[in-house]
């Protein structure tokens, strides 16, 4: 069934304010419906993952597209309305929207393969509304097919914590059986590391908070310290999820030669002067993750779902989106935060 004229009324959402700190950073709103274009699909929004990028958006670290923009891009819901050039995605059909909403096709990076490099790119919570909210809309090419493995609360922190960790483990260029460090142990690493582990990897694990350290032990990590400390062994290749640049040296430090460091975040503080003979020195690598591409997300999803791995989920109401925010940033939630819609939703 194409081109559905089931236009939802207008529905609650949760916007970022812009406001200056210590006043609330979302606000309560109802809005109507965007305009669906011949393109796109409608969703009504069953759950929407709370990533650490929806923090430094409403905290304005990441400069807001456009005023009250509705956050949120780990979205699973189903389709209720479809535009009138979508044939393929009949209305029911359960669908997961990520980061990445679209990509010009054109350009030398789209061209490539590295549309996540695509300076006409647009992100979902960011140029257009996200999944705080009753309903989203999403360019139906843009849009994933969840494997039936995952329910609802499992398959939403995989859409941008597991795929931008994926890809985060791809550009850190982990040697078959090699030794892993992670940074930072939220929602996308917890994910990494169960596929790293699975896949053969020895991981080691330096974060600040208890319950992460405990989490990634439980999670098969073969050590777990704090984020300063040394790992016990040479690492072949170490991700960085921690939004915190004082980070980078140390990691870099830890690196065996020829090591590869990988930055996944979106937002970093500042980077201290590094040392080469310390820190890059012996063919050690920094890089960063910049986006995903539908095939990494595409690729995810499958490897995901093969190698068994599952999110460690903490539900939140929708009205409280706000607290959810505010745990995340106190490092009060392990694992992943997911906001679940209510009855009315």
């Amino acid at each position: 069934m194409t081109g559905s004229s089931s236009t939802p009324e207008p529905g609650r959402a949760w916007v970022v304010t812009g406001a200056r700190p210590g006043e609330p950073r979302l606000a309560a709103i109802e809005r109507a419906p965007a305009p669906l274009g011949p393109g796109e699909v409608r969703l009504r929004v069953h759950v929407c993952g709370v990533c650490r990028t929806d923090l430094h958006l409403a905290d304005l670290e990441l400069a807001p597209k456009r005023p009250s923009v509705v956050p949120g891009h780990e979205v699973v819901g189903h389709v209720v309305e479809t535009g009138a050039a979508v044939d393929d995605l009949p209305l029911g059909d359960r669908l997961g929207v990520a980061w990445l909403r679209s990509a010009c096709g054109r350009c030398q990076w789209c061209r490539r393969g590295s549309e996540n490099l695509c300076p006409r790119s647009t992100y979902t919570g960011w140029d257009a509304d996200g999944g705080y909210a009753e309903h989203v809309t999403v360019p139906a090419a843009f849009a994933y097919r969840l494997p039936p493995d995952f329910d609802d609360l499992d398959a939403a922190p995989l859409l941008c914590a597991g795929i931008i960790g994926y890809r985060a483990l791809r550009r850190a260029r982990l040697p078959a059986g090699g030794r892993l460090g992670i940074y930072g142990f939220g929602a996308s690493a917890h994910i990494t590391a169960q596929i790293a582990a699975a896949q053969g990897a020895e991981v080691h694990v330096l974060t600040r908070g208890r319950a992460a350290r405990q989490l990634a032990l439980d999670l098969g990590a073969a050590s777990a310290g704090d984020a300063y400390d040394a790992p016990p062994v040479p690492l072949d290749a170490a991700v960085l999820f921690a939004p915190v640049g004082s980070l980078v040296p140390v990691a870099l430090e830890s690196l065996a030669p020829g090591g590869t460091l990988a930055v996944a975040g979106i937002y970093l503080s500042d980077v201290p002067v590094l040392d080469y003979d310390r820190h890059l020195f012996r063919e050690r690598t920094l890089t960063s993750v910049t986006s995903n591409t539908r095939a990494d997300g595409e690729d995810l999803l499958a490897l995901a779902a093969r190698l068994g791995v599952r999110p460690r989920v903490t539900p939140y109401p929708f009205d409280r989106a706000p607290d959810a925010l505010d745990d995340l940033q106190e490092g009060r939630v392990t694992g992943a935060a997911v906001l679940v819609m209510d009855e009315r939703g």
